[in-house]
């Protein structure tokens, strides 16, 4: 029977291809992080928000949030022997720093979405082994940055992350895109493929392709690695664990959501994003809840005088279980989540669906 296949990005042997996607505000921190790593996957921090989690060290938010990163890195270092990345959104205002320490402290690879990384091979510095893998929503994005990341630093992706309009959090369609079969990721990884098999033909060299957005079965990551993917990210199924770093009333708020409480929602961000229905998001709806003022200035795009609500304190309030103040980012799978499991019984579950689905397949070919 098949089992899953190794992924290989940059020469990093990754031994099951599954990706653990970067969930802030401190969602993915060191804990699952770590745990991920620990079962052969590759496990992935978010410093998204991170300063507010490490406000004790100084009275400046963007001193903590890089202080806060070298110490999750580390723990994680600490904890594993394992793969294991930073997500960094281009769309942070200090996104140059947050990479600069990744690098620093040596993170195996750096996702990067939220906006195009256009200039992240820059930053790498003589001796780095940390390898670069762009967040991207078509093929359009992928060529895009294949061939500038190749004029201007002659490097190209370790790998190409693409993420579909089933993705909890930021999603990098407009709203009318999101039903839109045109826009599916069944329809996005074969366009990426292409783009990446073309430009590895020319360069001599393979730009592995991972699947993002919507999966959460093991039958899921069958279908797309026999499309040509060569691993998966997933996010969602990962939150429902023992080791996610979010709290149990965050946690609840997973298992307790229905299908119909899978909202769309505007973000100060600029990008439609994929949350769980809560009392703060239908003030915000009902125009009740704009900022008064910017706390932090966390995000280039957010314009105070136009945000309809902070979302560095409302995903922070979130993340404590306060959804009168705050609500969850979740992908389009939520209402799935019915217990917490530990990332040990996760992995196995997603292999045995795997197999199981396998086993299917040969009995209908008899």
């Amino acid at each position: 029977m098949k089992t899953m296949k190794n992924l290989n990005i940059g020469g990093l042997k990754i031994t099951l291809p599954i990706i653990q996607g970067g969930m802030g505000v401190g969602i993915s921190l060191s804990g699952l992080a770590s745990a991920v790593a620990n079962e052969g996957g590759v496990g992935v921090i978010s410093p998204a928000g991170i300063g507010f989690l490490y406000k004790k060290h100084s009275n400046d938010y963007l001193e903590n949030c890089i202080f806060g990163l070298t110490e999750e890195i580390r723990k994680t270092r600490e904890k594993t022997d394992g793969i294991i990345g930073v997500n960094i959104m281009v769309a942070l205002s200090n996104y140059v720093d947050l990479v600069k320490t990744s690098i620093k402290e040596g993170v195996d690879i750096i996702f990067s979405g939220a906006g195009l990384p256009l200039d992240l091979p820059k930053y790498l510095t003589e001796g780095s082994k940390t390898r670069l893998v762009p967040i991207v929503s078509s093929a359009r994005g992928a060529a895009l940055i294949c061939n500038k990341w190749k004029a201007n630093y002659d490097y190209l992706p370790d790998a190409i992350v693409v993420e579909g309009p089933k993705a909890g959090g930021h999603l990098g369609f407009k709203v009318e895109q999101l039903e839109d079969e045109a826009f599916a990721l069944e329809k996005l990884i074969p366009e990426v493929i292409a783009v990446a098999n073309e430009i590895g033909q020319k360069y001599s060299c393979q730009i592995p392709v991972i699947a993002a957005g919507g999966i959460y079965t093991g039958e899921d990551i069958d279908k797309f690695l026999e499309m040509g993917a060569a691993g998966v990210q997933m996010g969602t199924r990962f939150v429902t664990t023992v080791e996610c770093d979010a709290s149990d009333k965050f946690k609840q708020a997973y298992i307790h959501a229905h299908k119909d409480d899978v909202r769309i929602i505007k973000s100060p961000v600029g990008m439609p994003g994929r949350a769980i229905s809560s009392e703060f998001l239908d003030e915000v709806e009902a125009g009740t809840k704009q900022p008064k003022y910017c706390p932090v200035n966390c995000i280039k795009t957010c314009d105070i005088s136009t945000a309809p609500y902070c979302i560095i304190a409302s995903l922070s309030a979130a993340l404590k279980g306060n959804f009168k103040h705050g609500y969850a980012f979740a992908g389009s799978n939520v209402w799935r989540t019915d217990k917490i499991i530990t990332v040990k019984e996760l992995f196995s579950a997603l292999l045995q669906e795997f197999q199981e689905y396998q086993s299917k397949l040969s009995l209908a070919l008899v």
